[in-house]
Formats: C-alpha cells, structure tokens, sequence
C-alpha cells in the first residue's frame, strides 16, 4: 500500500501526519518506508530521526554542443519545447537549467554535434530509523526543476508493506511526481480561508489524477466551519480532525512524534491509518 500525504499550501501539518502514519505503521509488524519527497525543504528526519548512508548524486543529461562539428542547422532548437538550447547566429546557447533531459536535440542533430553530459541537480540519501526504511533527497541550491530528484527518492526506497510518501506543498509538477502511483492520497488542511482555496486546488488535482483520496484537518477545533461545510457537500470523506493542542506543538517544537510521546494522539493517528487502508483496498 502506497499513501501519499500532500497538501494544497505548506504549513498545514503535512509532515506531522506522514511521520506519525509511518511511525504507528511499524508498530504493529508491517514493513515501512517513508519517503520525504519534499526535496526542496525536507524535513522528516528531523523527527524520525534516522541513520543515513552517504549521499548519491542525482542529475539530468543535458546537450553539449561540438562546434567544430555543428552547422548551426537550428533543428536543435526547433524540437526543444523548453528553450535549453537554441541558435543564434554562429553559436548555440546551451541553458542546463531548462532542459527536461529528453534527449530530442542530440537525436535530430544531421550533424552529431550533441552530446549529452550529466548536470546534478541535488542528492539522494538512504537509511533506516528503527523499524522505518528512509529515503529523502535535496535539491541544489540555484536548481529550478525538482521532478528528477524526486523521482531518484522514490527509486531509491525499497519494498515495503506500506509506503508512506511526504509529497512537497501544492499542486504542480513537483507534487504531480510524487504522488503519482500512489494507492491512495491523503490531503492535509486546516479551517482557514486559506486552507480552504488551496484544498480545492488539491482535490481538482486528485480528481483529474483520478486518485481515491480523503482529508485530515488539523487544528480542527480553530478558524471556521467552511472546510467541513465544502467537504460535506463534495461527497469528500473527512477521515480525521486533530485539534489545536499545545502539546503536540511543544513535541514539534522539540523534533518528537506526537504518536510516540502522547499516547491519545498514538490511537488517533492508528484510527486514520485503519480508515486509509479500508479506503486503498
């Protein structure tokens, strides 16, 4: 069973339902992974704490250009849908920061002038945090496109029984990758207007991705009753409601699982695990 946990806008609570949900997972003899692929700003280990291996590189291949063979044809450029090489005059701009690595321009080359070279684009690490196998990845600082760094991270985890994948905030590319082949997408909010606009993006894309998926809305006991109001009359199952509490704010604040450290939020975070695996079978 693979879960993906994301949200429509960051700071709803993402992290804290992934890491609890893999945490209660172990608890009972399934194998876990959990993968943080929110590689732009990972933040999993913080809590689950894990004994990473080193770090391996990940990149795309990217044209290099011969000019002593090149005719300055311009087909390069032509076939490119993302403008990382074109030709201007006698010479051809190569921007590795655009190239989605498809390999069209070295292919349409009459002349062979390209070849394709690797740009890193960030790094994978691996490791176990007890029972829980680990995967996170990190995107270099300057890099645009996260997708190929994401898909590394997933690569990289081994089989489980349930995989717990911590998808980035928001519904673009970065998001779309993550979940993508997931059993089940579970969508964190909270009661805000807020909250609110950024979950319709996140169901329009479960929709259109054709995902089963259901909510959790955390510091459910603050803001207004809008979110349960849209849930209510979408036919949109809300699995969970975890309240404002103090307390898992200071086990936040001191890199803790809640599920670990308060034994009440332990059974809420089971109960929502036991309605997500009704809802993926």
């Amino acid at each position: 069973m693979k879960v993906a946990i994301a949200s429509g806008k960051g700071g709803t609570g993402k992290t804290t339902v992934a890491t609890n949900l893999a945490y209660v997972g172990s608890r009972n003899g399934r194998t876990v992974v959990y993968i943080d692929c929110d590689v732009e700003e990972p933040n999993g280990h913080i809590f689950l704490k894990p004994d990473l291996d080193g770090a391996t590189s990940v990149g795309t291949l990217v044209p290099k250009v011969d000019d002593s063979k090149c005719t300055y044809c311009g087909d390069c450029g032509d076939i490119c849908q993302y403008s990382a090489i074109v030709a201007v005059g006698q010479a051809v701009l190569v921007f590795g920061e655009l190239c989605h690595g498809c390999g069209g321009c070295s292919l349409v080359c009459p002349s062979g002038a390209i070849s394709e070279v690797l740009h890193e684009t960030g790094e994978v690490q691996v490791g176990s945090a007890g029972p829980i196998a680990f995967a996170h990845g990190s995107l270099k600082v300057g890099q645009a496109m996260s997708p190929p760094v994401i898909k590394a991270v997933k690569a990289a985890a081994p089989p489980a029984d349930m995989v717990i994948v911590d998808a980035p905030p928001g519904t673009s590319c970065p998001v779309i990758e993550s979940v993508r082949d997931c059993d089940f997408l579970l969508l964190v909010t909270e009661p805000t207007p807020f909250g609110l606009n950024d979950l319709k993006l996140a169901v329009a894309m479960a929709r259109e991705m054709e995902l089963p998926f259901g909510v959790v809305i955390n510091r459910a006991d603050l803001g207004d009753r809008e979110t349960h109001l849209y849930c209510g009359s979408n036919d949109i199952e809300i699995l969970s409601e975890i309240p404002d509490d103090r307390k898992i704010a200071e086990a936040y604040s001191r890199g803790e699982l809640a599920g670990e450290v308060l034994p009440d939020y332990r059974r809420i975070f089971e109960a929502l695990l036991g309605r997500i695996e009704l809802k993926a079978d």
